[in-house]
């Protein structure tokens, strides 16, 4: 039986992009949760007014893939110590959030954040935010799958080709086999 993940780090469009490609995610969602405005907007949550960040809503088959080897992907893909932003960018909406939909789900992030403190894997801090999900909205279509559709974009080359470098790189066994 399937299960789900909620998880922010940085622009949906990078989560997205390698949480597709690995073994055991059924379907990744990027869209919006933790903030107050109801059907959000990608320009309302661009203006760091709604208090949602931008995260992606995994499905996964927990018999591949569990949910702490999503946590510590996660905390590879991203830098879990700067606060409300990502690389160039900048905003409430790009923070380090992990949205829980149980205690269960919430006691294994507690234990790989404290894991991550410990080790000082970063040489900082985590800032990341441990929150129960309240609603999550899906971003519009255009966004979904955003890397594949524009592979040749600035961002995509700039930003999320190295993100999927390094993910190749530090998940490789994590992942499904180039095409």
């Amino acid at each position: 039986m399937a299960e789900t993940a909620v998880l922010g780090g940085g622009c949906f469009w990078c989560l997205d992009a390698v949480y597709r490609q690995m073994r055991g995610i059924i379907s990744s969602t990027p869209g919006y949760a933790g903030g107050a405005t109801t059907h959000p907007t990608y320009q309302q949550v661009c203006s760091g007014q709604t208090g949602h960040a931008e995260v992606v809503l995994l499905e996964y088959d927990p018999a591949i893939l569990d949910y702490r080897q999503i946590l510590e992907s996660f905390f590879v893909l991203h830098d879990p110590t700067t606060l409300n932003r990502q690389g160039h960018d900048v905003g409430t909406q790009y923070r380090s959030v992990i949205f829980y939909t149980s205690e269960h789900q919430r006691d294994i992030a507690q234990e790989v954040i404290q894991t991550i403190t410990d080790t000082n894997v970063w040489g900082a801090r985590p800032v990341t935010q441990l929150l129960p999900l309240d609603k999550f909205w899906p971003a519009e279509p255009e966004h979904h799958n955003y890397y594949a559709q524009h592979p040749n974009a600035g961002y995509c080359q700039a930003v999320i080709a190295p993100k999927l470098a390094k993910a190749r790189q530090a998940l490789g066994a994590w992942l499904q086999p180039e095409a």
